[in-house]
Order: C-alpha cells, then sequence, then structure tokens
C-alpha cells in the first residue's frame, strides 16, 4: 500500500512539476469560462448608429436623448440626407440609421401620429433584429411616459427597412465565417502541425543539410497548404452563391486578392508557431487555444464584438479573423472597392509581416 501511495505522490509530483500541465488543468478551464461567460451573449451593447432627423423639434430631441442614454446604442454620428447612409454602411461604422419624418412633433400634435423609420444594416439577421426590437421598445416605452399626461394619446409608426439582407438570410454571416475558419485551420494549424511533425521526427534537419535551402524547404513545406486553402474558399464561395444564393456585389479579383492575402497572413501565424511549439502536441494545443477560440468567438463571426467587455474588444482587435470577416462581407455583400476596405487590407499586411520577422528571429534564435 505504501508502495501504491508513493506512487501517486510522485504522479502528482511530476503534474505540478509540468508547467504546461498545471496550465491545461488550471489556467485552461478559468480562461474558457471567462471567456465565454462575457463574449458570448446575443444580446447588443453601444452598437453604433446614425440619426438622420428631418424635424428637428423638441420631440425629437428627447426621443435621441432617450436613444443616446440607453446602454445598447451609441450615437456615431448625426447625418442630413438619405444619400449618406450607403456610404456610411459601406464604410461599416454604423449598423442601423435612425430616421424622423418632417414635422415630427407637429404631427404628434395634429395626427396623433409620428413616424419613424429604422434602417438597419442587416448583414448580420440577429444584430439587425436586436436592433428593430431594442429601438422598437425604446420608442414605445417613451410613448406611454408621454401619455399618462395626454389624452388623446399618441402612437409611434415604426417603418423597418433592410438594407443588405431584406430576407435575413442567416447564410449571409454564415459563409463568410465558415470560410474564415477553415482557411484559417487549414493554413496556420495544419501548416504548424506539418512542421513541427519534421521536427519531433528529426527529419526537419535532414531537409535542412540537403541541397535546398532552409526558405525553399519551408516554402515547400506550405505551398501544398496555400493550393489547399484557396481551393476550399473557392468552393465555399461557389457552394453560397449557387446553393444559398450568397450575392458577390463587388470584384471578384478583390476577393480573390484578398482571400489570399489571408491564407498568407494564417499561414505565416502557422509558420511561428511551428518555430515555438517543439512537438505536434504542442502546435496543436496552441493553435487550438490560440487560433480556434478567438475565431469562432473574437472575430465577430457570431457574437457582437461592441456587445463584448472593452478588454476583449481590444484583443479582438489582434485577430486577424475579425479584419477578414469585414472585408468579405463588405466585398461580396456591399460591392465594396478597395478605398473603402484599405486599413483593414494594410493591418492584414502588417500582421503578416509582423509574424514573418517574429518567426526569422525565433529561428535565429534555435540555430544559435
Amino acid at each position: 500500500m505504501k508502495r501504491f501511495l508513493g506512487f501517486i505522490k510522485k504522479e502528482f509530483y511530476h503534474i505540478f512539476r509540468d508547467k504546461r500541465s498545471m496550465f491545461i488543468l488550471f489556467g485552461m478551464p478559468i480562461a474558457q469560462i471567462m471567456l465565454f461567460g462575457f463574449a458570448i451573449t446575443n444580446e447588443i451593447n453601444n452598437v453604433n448608429i446614425a440619426i438622420l432627423d428631418k424635424s428637428k423639434d423638441s420631440e425629437t430631441q428627447k426621443i435621441i436623448n432617450k436613444i443616446s442614454a440607453s446602454q445598447y446604442f451609441h450615437i456615431e454620428q448625426t447625418i442630413n440626407s438619405e444619400s449618406q447612409i450607403q456610404s456610411i454602411f459601406e464604410k461599416g461604422k454604423v449598423k442601423a440609421v435612425i430616421i424622423f419624418e418632417n414635422n415630427f412633433s407637429k404631427n404628434l400634435q395634429t395626427a396623433k401620429q409620428g413616424k419613424v423609420q429604422i434602417i438597419t444594416d442587416a448583414t448580420d439577421p440577429n444584430i439587425a433584429n436586436t436592433i428593430t426590437n431594442y429601438t422598437n421598445a425604446i420608442l414605445l416605452n417613451y410613448i406611454q411616459e408621454v401619455n399618462k399626461t395626454n389624452i388623446p394619446t399618441y402612437s409611434i409608426d415604426t417603418q423597418t427597412q433592410l438594407y443588405y439582407n431584406p430576407e435575413l438570410k442567416g447564410v449571409f454571416t454564415f459563409v463568410p465565417g465558415v470560410m474564415t475558419v477553415i482557411l484559417m485551420l487549414v493554413s496556420a494549424m495544419m501548416t504548424s502541425i506539418s512542421i513541427t511533425r519534421e521536427k519531433e521526427l528529426g527529419t526537419m534537419e535532414v531537409l535542412l543539410v540537403s541541397p535546398l535551402n532552409p526558405l525553399q524547404v519551408i516554402l515547400g513545406k506550405v505551398f501544398p497548404y496555400v493550393f489547399l486553402s484557396i481551393i476550399n474558399a473557392t468552393v465555399i464561395v461557389i457552394l453560397g452563391v449557387f446553393v444559398f444564393g450568397m450575392p458577390i456585389q463587388g470584384s471578384l479579383f478583390l476577393l480573390a486578392a484578398e482571400s489570399i492575402l489571408f491564407i498568407i497572413t494564417a499561414l505565416s501565424l502557422g509558420i511561428l508557431i511551428s518555430n515555438i511549439a517543439q512537438t505536434q502536441q504542442t502546435a496543436m494545443m496552441m493553435s487550438l487555444m490560440g487560433l480556434m477560440l478567438p475565431v469562432i468567438i473574437l472575430s465577430g463571426f457570431i457574437f457582437p464584438i461592441s456587445s463584448m467587455p472593452l478588454p476583449l474588444q481590444i484583443i479582438s482587435n489582434i485577430i486577424p479573423a475579425k479584419w477578414f470577416i469585414i472585408i468579405i462581407k463588405a466585398i461580396m455583400l456591399k460591392g465594396a472597392t478597395i478605398d473603402i476596405i484599405w486599413k483593414e487590407t494594410l493591418i492584414l499586411i502588417g500582421m503578416t509581416l509582423f509574424f514573418i520577422l517574429l518567426s526569422i528571429k525565433k529561428y535565429k534564435i534555435r540555430l544559435e
């Protein structure tokens, strides 16, 4: 029995001595419950909206103040005409525009009814529905407060317009998100595991002393995944268009170029992981923790980033998938051109260069 207890004690000692095991046992559950608890929500908070107030009277100002005071919306800007709506939607600055009709206050007094139009981006159907419901709730609450002292009672007639997704098809969110996840998995995870496998088996040294130089070896390892990723992206787009009715409003050439850029970004991240990890298991864990969860949770694919706590919103900026989803939605649904998505494109280019330079630095340290 003493030998058995001694064996158990030894196993505990080995577990507590291994920092990676301790992280998996205690760090991962804590990180996951915090991440899932704060990030996974279908509610919206601080969503950017725009206001078009054609009336500019006391009643519309009271409603605008009430909307601004809520935790759900942040009034990003006030516009002067309906011709500005398309441009701000294309830039992705706002998710909805609330329009007050001319003579809103006068119509409440005379016709006992005012009209408000809610125009939503609708590239994400769930967010569009939630914005509409929250806005209607705020307007209803305002009317209830006003009607306490007014007889006969007033009412507000709301009209909803869905700009880019009038049928509220979920596939408009599903296709860009799945394309992003697959490209990240194939490009980054599989690349990191492939190179790490060579190191683990001891065959990487054999390749490095072959007539091929190290750069050619790395390029030879990653090129198949570039090819496979391009095929995957093409298949997803074709299925999305011809099976699910996904529109492509923008340039196919620009869509292809941005997809290849994201593939290169993911590949450079995979190479960085392979430089850090010494075993396939470590590479797999780093890929799952560092790629899968952030891509699904912090990219805006499923859950709105604006509703997350500020620290998670800041962290989401270093997730390449976030910027690619913005780009691909802008091209496919809004017909955006490079002059609209140039900032996101530069961010991806900058991330790619950063991952490559860091990989080179890590590689030199290992050689020394």
